[in-house]
């Protein structure tokens, strides 16, 4: 290879080692090496195979928050949304409903409450993270009108076996595979689609996108009520697993789904990711949180863990960032550019 080549292909290399998803994907194999030498009980088919279930709604979840955060937007209300779907299905079957009638209600549902977001959002102009705490405290008060604090269970049996039982000859859940089916149909359109580019584009400069002949507005809606479909649906698949609807099933879930999409290296404020990111971010949690599990580390060591992941994914990108900004500007532009102020 030419000495030219060679330089040029360097630090095209150093650039694609040091991405954030590829250091994410790096952890998430240590944490199994480790995690499988280190714990007995780990690597084991039995345990892969719940700690894959434990994390299938928040898997679900983040694809949705994956394209709204790209598209510069969130939604805190998903995990509300769950529990609202969640206690509806229970208040439904308890009345006597069929699940094969509940199911498709609840996906209304959640289209609804994901088409309230974004007009909130679109049409009022009003920022995602205000409307998107609102609602997340107006559905889950819904779910305990709904349902008070009593829990109803006793689900059909043959619908509790495909929220918990694996794929034939596999440790793979059903709602994991339907993850990863979904993950692939995800990661086709974010980057593989004129509606991914747009989406990139939305979230790196809306104005330009805008003039460009992006129909922002739609798009941003359409993501919204596709957001609260999938959580509404998440709902019935936490339900069956747990054999148990409660108003409060997924409290908190929001900033777990958050923390996987941040930490899978989509940028905050929107216009960077990949969804490959995504899923390393959200198996790292998931096989994280089950090796603190399976060492008896209490559940409020966990979460300090979580948060702890959540602000290094936002600031390591930005201290990168920063680093090779500084490395591109020459010293000499610096001196020079101080003279130029000082006179």
């Amino acid at each position: 290879m030419a000495p030219d080549a060679s330089a040029k292909t360097a630090p095209a290399l150093r650039t694609r080692l040091i991405r954030w998803d590829v250091i994410v994907t790096a952890l998430l194999i240590v944490v199994f090496v480790g995690g499988s030498l280190g714990t007995p009980d780990f690597a084991t088919s039995d345990n892969l195979s719940f700690a894959l279930d434990d994390l299938s709604e928040i898997a679900l979840i983040a694809l949705p928050m994956t394209l709204l955060v790209v598209a510069a937007e969130v939604d805190l209300s998903v995990a509300s949304v769950l529990g609202m779907s969640s206690a509806l299905l229970g208040a439904l079957w308890d009345a006597g409903w069929a699940i094969e009638t509940i199911v498709p209600l609840l996906i209304v549902v959640g289209a609804v409450a994901g088409l309230v977001n974004g007009l909130l959002v679109t049409r009022l102009g009003l920022p995602s993270l205000a409307v998107t705490i609102g609602t997340m405290t107006l559905y889950r008060g819904l779910a305990y009108v709904l349902l008070g604090t009593k829990a109803v269970a006793e689900f059909p049996q043959n619908y509790a076996d495909l929220a918990t039982k694996t794929v034939p000859g596999t440790p793979i859940p059903y709602p994991f595979a339907l993850f990863v089916v979904l993950a692939l149909l995800t990661a086709a359109v974010l980057h593989a689609t004129g509606a991914g580019r747009a989406i990139f584009a939305i979230g790196a400069q809306e104005e330009a996108a805008f003039f460009a002949g992006i129909r922002v507005k739609r798009i941003k809606l359409l993501l919204f009520v596709i957001s609260g479909v999938v959580s509404a649906f998440a709902g019935v698949i936490y339900t069956l697993r747990y054999g148990s609807a409660r108003a409060d099933n997924g409290l908190g879930m929001e900033l777990a789904v958050i923390a996987a999409v941040l930490l899978g290296g989509v940028d905050f404020d929107g216009g960077k990711g990949t969804l490959g990111g995504v899923v390393a971010g959200v198996l790292l949690i998931g096989l994280l949180r089950n090796l603190l599990m399976l060492r008896d580390v209490a559940t409020e060591i966990q979460s300090i863990v979580t948060g702890l992941l959540l602000i290094v994914s936002v600031l390591t990108p930005r201290i990168v960032a920063a680093v090779r900004e500084a490395r591109r500007i020459p010293r000499g532009s610096l001196t020079a550019s101080s003279s130029t102020q000082g006179s």
